[in-house]
């Protein structure tokens, strides 16, 4: 199969060759329709997650069909449309008893834990107990889109943060991540704020339903201007950037008994920011992480999607081929385009 492969970090990936994937015993094998490109793929690449060994292929966010099983999968079977959590547990464990799969110690990770999704085909591990049937109303690009972003952003803001009609949330970084979250706090019938130093995509967050924006390059006080938007700051607040700036401000712009979730990763030299603790104490601040979303809460996404509430398919920008998705890969750290990029090509 051919597949996106690098042997070191930080070296410009290649496009190879590579032996096809066989199913483990509780496994599949995925003909690939479509992956996402994520700020996490940059993470992997650039060795900032200690769970890749190389040589690796990269890529987490994916949908396609069943091409192979192995003998004891009992859900799911060849021809199936399916897409996966990027963060699947496996299925033993007390976490996973508990409902908590994207928690599991023993988790498998497609393009961190093993090899992922930049190729035609990707194993998949634990399947009966993290696979996720799709509808052939949602396309392949659209399902992948949801498999990490949208997911992630979707347990941020309905589980982790207990978003509740009439709040105000303010989102930090309006990136995949960002407006995958204001899209889904406006369904949930919050006041999102679309926060960012670009104001193209302060204007896609106004479009996917922001009722304000704060230009982050224009303010002297972004907390400040958060808490005159909302008459005293904000219920929820995201991180969906990952940066010691975003991650300060997003606390710091909250009210008091307020939410602030990291949903943006804070890895490498970010891995420990600074947080305005006499406030999380003295305000009884709650600050939760939001690491991946169970294939059991699928459903009530995958419901909101039918039900036109939420339009992921929006935050596409781009589809492209394995072969573009080299430079695009590198480039994710700048950030600098409007919407998400899908591989929907791979031979």
């Amino acid at each position: 199969m051919k597949a996106m492969f690098y042997e070191a970090f930080e070296q410009a990936p290649e496009i190879r060759t590579v032996a096809d994937p066989t199913p483990t015993e509780d496994g599949v094998v995925i003909s690939v329709g479509a992956s996402g490109l994520c700020r996490s793929d940059w993470h992997g690449w650039m060795g900032h997650d200690p769970d890749i060994r190389l040589p690796h292929v990269p890529g987490h966010e994916l949908a396609g069909r069943i091409v192979a099983t192995g003998r004891g999968v009992m859900r799911f079977k060849v021809g199936d449309r399916v897409t996966v959590p990027f963060v699947s547990g496996c299925g033993h464990c007390g976490e996973c008893h508990s409902g908590n799969q994207q928690v599991c110690p023993n988790q498998f990770q497609p393009g961190f834990t093993h090899w992922g999704s930049f190729a035609e085909y990707v194993a998949i591990d634990y399947a009966d107990t993290n696979l996720v049937h799709l509808p052939d109303t949602i396309d392949d690009a659209t399902a992948a889109s949801l498999g990490c972003r949208f997911a992630t952003s979707f347990r941020a803001v309905a589980d982790q943060a207990r978003t509740r009609p009439g709040e105000w949330i303010s989102v930090h970084g309006c990136g995949g991540v960002g407006l995958s979250a204001i899209m889904i706090a406006t369904a949930l019938g919050a006041n999102a704020i679309g926060i960012d130093i670009s104001e193209e995509k302060l204007a896609f967050a106004r479009e996917c339903g922001a009722v304000a924006t704060v230009n982050a390059s224009g303010v002297a006080d972004v907390a400040e201007a958060v808490r005159e938007i909302t008459k005293g700051g904000a219920h929820v607040s995201i991180d969906a950037l990952g940066h010691p700036v975003t991650c300060f401000n997003s606390i710091k712009n909250l009210r008091r008994r307020g939410r602030h979730v990291q949903v943006g990763l804070m890895l490498g030299e970010h891995a420990t920011p600074q947080i305005p603790m006499a406030q999380v104490i003295g305000q009884e601040l709650e600050i939760y992480g939001s690491h991946g979303m169970q294939a059991w809460r699928y459903d009530a996404m995958l419901s909101m999607l039918s039900a036109g509430k939420i339009a992921p398919q929006k935050l596409i920008g781009r589809r492209i081929s394995l072969e573009e998705a080299v430079p695009a890969l590198m480039a994710l750290d700048k950030a600098e385009s409007t919407g998400i990029s899908v591989i929907t090509r791979f031979s």
